[in-house]
């Protein structure tokens, strides 16, 4: 496989950080720059995040003495060094929007973790084992941009990873309703317990905009590449409720789902979806990719945060408790790593999927 040059955009936060650590050692991707806001500007990597480093590994020696450069003001010094940029910046949306147009339009493409494009038509927002399909849309956006090389790639909400995925296998049995409440790590929020010492023995039930994310952006993974634009399927319906809990990472959800009349599965039948689940990711055999994306655990107390977040270097999904409901038709729980799957990770095989399927190509 060639070997691309890579560049991160707020490489100083928790998901940039993240991204730091995954590119060390990674077989295809160099880390070769480092960008953020304009007071870590000047400053060696090392020098930028002391004091602030929260990943549990060491800071990576390839990416300690690089020079972080402006974000903005470095735009197209960052794209002449770089094949591709990964973008994790804490600004507001219509900034992350412009900042990111800006790097597609100097021929740079960006695979982003942030939430700004979305929804924005012609912008694929892809898990790779669901909806790889919709990187078409990609020509588009590009006529669109009037770029040759550059455009925007985005991975969905991290907690949709806890249950979507479990969801998708399922859809061909007519799922009409879902309920789903999600137990949302602190680390979601870029925080530790140190620097959010009111998390500890905490619950707190609300997410500014995350059960709006958790009902809306299914129905765009679920959606369909029409004339140039990603077009949201219809169905099924989701309900959400979203609290902050007091692990440092692992997002949960419990679901409850509804299937149309006469069409639902028997238990042994979802299990056995779940098992042989299988998308492009593992066709391909990514490097990033699990090998058994959905595990579903028999014991009753399975999936648990602290035992099974880090399940296939974090980008496997681990499921249990499947049993009938006396409201819906079955109720499950769903884990996944947050910053892991849900964020960098997920953001980096998705990467893989685009140098793999020829989007991004090496200059």
């Amino acid at each position: 496989m060639k070997q691309y040059k890579v560049g991160i955009i707020g490489c100083t936060g928790m998901v940039g950080q993240r991204f730091v650590t995954l590119m060390e050692n990674h077989p295809w991707f160099q880390l070769t720059a480092v960008a953020a806001s304009a007071r870590s500007t000047g400053k060696t990597y090392g020098e930028a995040v002391e004091g602030r480093w929260a990943m549990t590994r060491p800071i990576p020696q390839e990416a300690r003495g690089l020079t972080v450069l402006d974000a903005d003001a470095d735009a197209e010094k960052m794209a002449e060094q770089v094949d591709f940029c990964f973008c994790a910046v804490d600004m507001k949306k219509e900034e992350i929007r412009a900042l990111e147009e800006r790097y597609a339009k100097l021929e740079c493409p960006i695979v982003s973790n942030n939430s700004a494009h979305r929804w924005t038509e012609d912008v694929p927002m892809v898990v790779p084992e669901i909806n790889a399909e919709h990187l078409a849309v990609i020509e588009a956006q590009r006529n669109r941009l009037g770029t040759k090389r550059g455009f925007i790639a985005v991975k969905s909400n991290c907690s949709l990873q806890s249950y979507v995925p479990a969801l998708h296998p399922l859809l061909k049995y007519g799922l009409d309703q879902v309920l789903v409440c999600t137990y949302q790590a602190i680390s979601g929020a870029g925080k530790t317990f140190a620097r959010w010492p009111e998390m500890v023995d905490n619950c707190i039930p609300y997410i500014g905009g995350e059960e709006e994310k958790s009902e809306q952006e299914p129905l765009k993974l679920w959606g369909k590449v029409d004339h140039g634009k990603i077009v949201n399927a219809a169905g099924p319906s989701i309900t959400a409720q979203c609290f902050r809990v007091a692990c440092q990472d692992g997002h949960m959800a419990a679901v409850f789902m509804k299937f149309k009349e006469g069409r639902t599965p028997s238990l042994e039948q979802i299990k056995s979806d779940w098992a042989a689940f299988r998308g492009p990711a593992q066709e391909l055999n990514l490097p990033s990719a699990p090998k058994q994306f959905l595990h579903y655990f028999e014991e009753p107390d399975r999936p648990q945060t602290r035992l099974d977040r880090n399940l296939e270097n974090g980008m496997a999904v681990s499921l249990g408790r499947l049993r009938t409901d006396s409201q819906y038709d079955y109720k499950f729980v769903g884990l996944s790593h947050n910053t892991l799957r849900g964020a960098a990770g997920g953001a980096v095989l998705l990467a893989e999927l685009l140098c793999a399927r020829g989007y991004i190509d090496a200059k």
